[in-house]
């Protein structure tokens, strides 16, 4: 039986790797491994997760998924604090989806100890 790598980049499979913060089991410990853990929520249509890790005051009512969009891959270009001793951090990513792709820095904070998403800002 073969298990395939996470859809978040990273070689484990995803129960133990973004599943686990999907599921509560585990928090998420740097702004990356929440990036990452939000874009497969994206890959896995996950509402719920998304909602749970968007800062109070920037988040929506809800999520909603075009239904045509494939998520193809993702990649880490850049990462600014956002480690375990650093209450704020960015990541600059590049979302590729079948037909295009979605480059973003997005900044997180942290909320009661938890990293959360707290709004992006769309580079060339």
């Amino acid at each position: 039986m073969t298990t395939r790598s996470c859809p978040c980049g990273l070689p484990e499979a995803y129960g133990a790797c973004c599943g686990r913060f999907h599921s509560g089991s585990a928090a998420a410990p740097t702004a990356e491994k929440l990036m990452r853990s939000r874009y497969c929520a994206f890959v896995r249509q996950d509402a719920g997760y998304l909602l749970r890790t968007w800062h109070p005051r920037t988040r929506p009512e809800r999520v909603d998924f075009d239904p045509r969009t494939r998520w193809t891959g993702l990649e880490i270009l850049d990462t600014g604090d956002g480690s375990a001793f650093h209450s704020t951090g960015t990541v600059t990513f590049r979302a590729s989806y079948r037909g295009g792709s979605l480059h973003e820095r997005s900044r997180f904070e942290r909320v009661d100890g938890a990293w959360v998403y707290v709004d992006g800002e769309f580079l060339e």
